[in-house]
């Protein structure tokens, strides 16, 4: 009898129990997105950005093995006669990855150095980069993991490009459009033991940061950062050098050409390294041709722009807290460069 009546009374705490459940949820959820908005800023990282459509003027093979970038055994990285190795002054840091960079040229063809000291590349230039780690980066002979290789191919003067991702047995890498995800694993040069879920780019994202007037266009090999002093058969030369010594680059003086440092060289003024680290890492979206929403921001971190010109000066702590929050770069990172931040940090102090 005492059940019975107490029937009604458990049914609506029961209820009441629900509706408070249901109001908590709803509260969480406001709170999450209020805590969203008024953490954004000029450079959220948001993935539900504008898809930005380029024309692919060539179509893409399914393995690398077809463009026959290497001789031998593919995982020791050879390249083939009519490939050429190229280096750069300061690169785009991926997750610690290295990174061999080669071109290829049509028979016959060079490339243009303009009256702007811009490298023009004829049509059918193929422009590859391959990333890998060695598992013990203090031992190179104790071997290495291929990742990916991207490529750039230029025809009908448009430069099309394509991610190739490499099989557990490292004997060739098969064509992807939507991106990937991997589980990465080496020990650095101080012995120390680093892991990350290294992330290979969607097409979309190679088209985000490879963008110049809604063009794609290549990032590393300009003529500022090619000309530097690369070895060569056991001897010393400038690379525009030797690039035109071997039929690739077009005759011009090389006196008074324009440069950019290595920013991982202490000996190198630190105004000059922390310029060259946002032009190489920054640069490509923050410049006034850049991709459109980085553009927008009125940012020029280009290594020529005049320091009063950049946007540096007026946006010293932000830069700081974004790179520290892991927020930028946008594209290509999932784990904070601790020697760029503290390079970026140390430059942004004696502004």
């Amino acid at each position: 009898m005492v059940e019975y009546f107490l029937q009604p009374y458990l049914l609506l705490t029961h209820l009441f129990m629900m509706r408070a459940k249901i109001f908590l949820f709803l509260g969480l959820l406001v709170t999450i997105t209020l805590v969203a908005c008024i953490g954004q800023n000029d450079f959220d990282r948001e993935d539900n950005f504008e898809l930005v459509a380029f024309d692919q003027t060539i179509q893409f093979e399914q393995k690398i093995s077809a463009y026959d970038l290497f001789q031998g055994r593919a995982s020791d990285l050879i390249p083939n006669n009519d490939f050429h190795l190229v280096e750069l002054s300061s690169p785009l840091f991926t997750d610690y990855a290295h990174k061999q960079r080669l071109i290829k040229l049509p028979n016959g063809e060079k490339i243009e150095k303009d009256a702007l000291d811009r490298l023009e590349f004829p049509n059918g230039t193929i422009l590859a980069k391959t990333f890998f780690y060695y598992h013990d980066d203090r031992d190179t002979s104790l071997g290495k993991r291929i990742i990916e290789t991207r490529l750039l191919i230029k025809e009908a003067s448009n430069w099309n490009a394509a991610t190739y991702v490499w099989n557990n047995e490292q004997s060739d890498a098969s064509l992807i459009n939507r991106g990937a995800e991997t589980e990465v694993s080496w020990i650095n040069t101080n012995g120390r033991s680093l892991s990350t879920l290294y992330r290979v780019p969607t097409q979309n994202d190679c088209g985000t940061c490879h963008q110049s007037n809604n063009q794609i266009t290549p990032l590393g090999p300009t003529l500022m950062n090619l000309n530097r002093i690369v070895s060569r058969k056991g001897a010393d030369i400038n690379q525009l050098k030797h690039l035109q010594n071997v039929g690739l680059l077009n005759e011009f003086v090389l006196q008074n050409m324009p440069t950019i440092v290595d920013y991982k060289d202490i000996n190198i003024p630190l105004d000059q390294r922390g310029r060259a680290y946002l032009a190489m890492n920054c640069a490509h979206c923050h410049n006034p041709d850049g991709w459109n929403r980085s553009s927008e921001r009125r940012f020029d971190f280009s290594f020529e722009t005049p320091l009063r010109q950049t946007g540096i000066l007026d946006k010293k702590e932000k830069i700081s807290r974004t790179m520290a929050n892991g927020r930028m770069p946008f594209n290509g990172t999932t784990i904070l460069d601790e020697e760029g931040l503290e390079l970026i940090q140390e430059y942004l102090r004696g502004l």
